[in-house]
């Protein structure tokens, strides 16, 4: 394990590059942001950073040149006094409320760090392999010979080269991530607030905690907190329903998780147009819509469902400033920005789109949509807020409930619950941004259950993945819809009275440590270990021999290639790739299988190939050499899964302990 000293130098440097990128930006942001651009630059800044790492791995120069732009603007400011300490002491809230999240986040992975199941190994290999070459495009550490050409992976490039800056090593900048993640989506979060409301602008930030009303019936069941949870986010039969308290507790480094920071930012740059357009400067309005460009084109590369949902938004919102404009007579030339937001998303990561290998099968129709007891227990409270704050509507325009009427005849019930509320909003004459953000999350809620996205999960998971990927946004948008509804409603005279400072802040600070106190006393870390930040730690006690061995193949650098056993998705299979980033023969077969296909045959013949390999020792080197392999490894898993038998010549052995060996090819 890693020494509790450098953990702490770990977490200082990593805060230390983050806030570098930050402050450097910040000034530049001013003019067009305002108030707002302490916040946003928080997200822009760490976006500029990716685009710029990405394109020095494309051309495969150091990513560390990544740095000079913001160095450079750094000393420039730092020239033209754009730091005066009289303005930055107004931001600590905006820094506050990112360490606060930030360190909230750490405590959750510091109780629970472990890289031991779900999806940990592959969001951990993908991110060991990128800091061991942080090349585009990035090697595929379990499918030797492939890239991350099928899968979307811009959010393990982001914290991998994070790592590589900072110092950090994989196995503790996998538990610094999320911590970022957090920090980042909920500073935006607040400044979502802080346009919406005047008083209680902390609420959206309630979305974070918020649990689905499952959780609660699970819990009033007597099913233990670790299995309400996990029931909670797998509600809707056959779909997985995850929500993000729910993600952040279970702590993989997930695509869908990465993706909130830019999600959120997002919705806040497009709510910011919303509002300000008419009172935007042209340089503004190009730069706002350059940072929209920037966050919508990385959504295909950081987790591409999102932009399945944020392109259509961000083109309604457009249209509904340009009408806006129209009806007041402006001419073209004050909406141009606007119109180049999508094909500038598109531009920016040009290169990802022309060697992209993936594919779906289709659009198809849901044929069994989900139960409404089960859609009420995941969407429940946004549903309840609504028709609270729709009755009178509703009152006065009942007639309008016809239009529950074609969902019920086709069976869609769910559908019909979601599209009460909406078709009360849509049919609003004046419509605030709260009720904009209600019309997107029911809309998606509708979407999800008339439509899905064909992939390689079968018959009966047909819709696993797009009511998984779908839910996050629509639960994002959905709870800054509400929360910001009940903080004006709140805020009307006579409602709620406003708290002296001093009792606020009381109330803000016993709250925060009870936060920071909860995750000691949740038994989360599912038997495996905790109290550090080294996510391979656990292997010390578990997997003595594979801790010995991960920790030799660490050191390695260059061109390597590992020979390991093949076995299951979600077991301790693939674990040697997946700790090290060095890409093995095959990792999680039916994971490959879903972004590749099998149309060359390779899910047959590699898992064949590795069992000649270890039982075969007349075909064992002219297999590691079919597959360039330069590295045999010899553990309890392997022992266990193969009988193996190693040939006398052509081999030598490079590491041994506590029952792991590994081989490399002779010469």
């Amino acid at each position: 394990m890693l020494t509790p000293e450098f953990q702490i130098l770990s977490v200082a440097s990593w805060l230390v590059v983050v806030t570098f990128l930050q402050l450097s930006l910040f000034p530049s942001l001013k003019k067009c942001l305002g108030q707002y651009a302490f916040p946003a630059s928080f997200a822009a800044s760490l976006l500029i950073f990716t685009l710029l790492t990405w394109y020095c791995g494309l051309v495969q120069i150091p990513i560390q040149i990544a740095l000079v732009p913001f160095i450079l603007l750094f000393g420039y400011h730092i020239y033209h006094r754009n730091y005066a300490w009289n303005e930055l002491r107004k931001e600590w809230k905006w820094e506050l409320i990112f360490l606060i999240f930030f360190f909230l986040m750490l405590t959750v992975r510091f109780v629970n760090p472990t890289i031991s199941y779900a999806e940990k190994f592959m969001d951990h290999g993908f991110l060991a392999s990128i800091m061991r070459s942080p090349i585009v495009l990035p090697l595929d550490p379990w499918f030797a010979g492939g890239s991350m050409d099928v899968y979307y992976y811009l959010g393990y490039w982001i914290f991998g080269c994070l790592g590589i800056i900072s110092g950090v090593p994989s196995n503790i900048a996998f538990n610094l991530s999320l911590p970022t993640v957090l920090g980042i989506a909920a500073v935006m979060v607040y400044a979502i607030g802080s346009m919406l409301l005047e008083r209680f602008r902390w609420l959206p930030l309630l979305l974070f905690f918020l649990p689905n009303p499952s959780l609660i019936y699970q819990i009033i069941l007597g099913n233990p907190l670790s299995t309400a949870l996990w029931n909670s986010s797998r509600t809707i039969t056959n779909t997985i329903n995850e929500y993000p308290l729910f993600s952040f507790t279970w702590g993989d480094l997930h695509a869908h998780v990465i993706s909130i920071f830019n999600q959120v930012f997002f919705i806040f740059l497009l709510i910011y147009l919303y509002k300000y357009w008419e009172s935007l400067e042209a340089r503004s309005k190009w730069l706002i819509c350059g940072l929209a460009a920037l966050s919508l084109g990385s959504m295909p590369l950081i987790n591409t469902w999102d932009v399945l949902i944020f392109a259509p938004i961000t083109i309604i919102i457009a249209a509904l400033i340009i009408f806006r404009g129209w009806k007041k007579g402006l001419d073209y030339s004050s909406w141009v920005q606007l119109v180049l937001i999508p094909p500038l998303s598109v531009l920016i990561y040009l290169p990802f789109y022309i060697v992209l290998k993936t594919s779906t099968g289709g659009i198809g129709i849901v044929k069994i949509p989900s139960d409404p007891i089960q859609f009420l227990l995941v969407n429940g409270w946004f549903i309840s807020i609504f028709l609270l704050f729709l009755i009178k509507d509703i009152r006065e325009r009942p007639y309008l409930l016809i239009i529950v009427v074609p969902f019920i005849l086709t069976g869609y019930f769910a559908a019909a619950i979601a599209a009460i509320p909406l078709i009360y909003f849509i049919a609003k004459k004046e419509r605030s941004v709260p009720d904009i953000l209600a019309i997107f999350g029911l809309l998606i809620l509708i979407l999800v259950e008339l439509f899905y996205l064909k992939d390689n999960m079968g018959d009966t998971y047909f819709r696993m993945n797009t009511v998984f990927k779908c839910y996050v946004p629509a639960w994002i948008i959905l709870s800054i819809s509400a929360f910001s509804m009940i903080g004006i409603w709140f805020a009307k005279p006579g409602r709620i009275p406003v708290l002296p400072a001093k009792k606020s802040a009381a109330l803000a600070v016993l709250v925060i440590g009870v936060l920071f106190v909860i995750p000691f006393f949740v038994p989360l870390n599912l038997n495996y270990g905790g109290w550090t930040l080294d996510g391979l730690s656990y292997l010390d006690t578990t997997h003595p021999g594979d801790a010995g061995g991960v920790a030799y193949l660490r050191n390695l650098t260059g061109d390597e290639r590992i020979v390991e056993a093949v076995g299951g998705d979600y077991t301790y299979y693939s674990r040697i790739s997946s700790f090290t980033g060095i890409p093995a023969i095959l990792g999680e077969p039916f994971h490959e299988f879903m972004w590749r296909g099998d149309t060359t045959g390779w899910y047959s013949a590699r898992p064949a190939d590795i069992r000649s390999i270890y039982e075969n020792p007349d075909q064992t080197i002219s297999l590691m050499k079919k597959y360039n392999a330069t590295l045999l490894y010899v553990g309890d898993l392997e022992s266990q899964t193969y009988n193996v038998s190693l040939p006398a010549t052509g081999l030598e052995q490079v590491y041994s302990g506590q029952g792991t060996t590994i081989y490399r090819i002779a010469g």
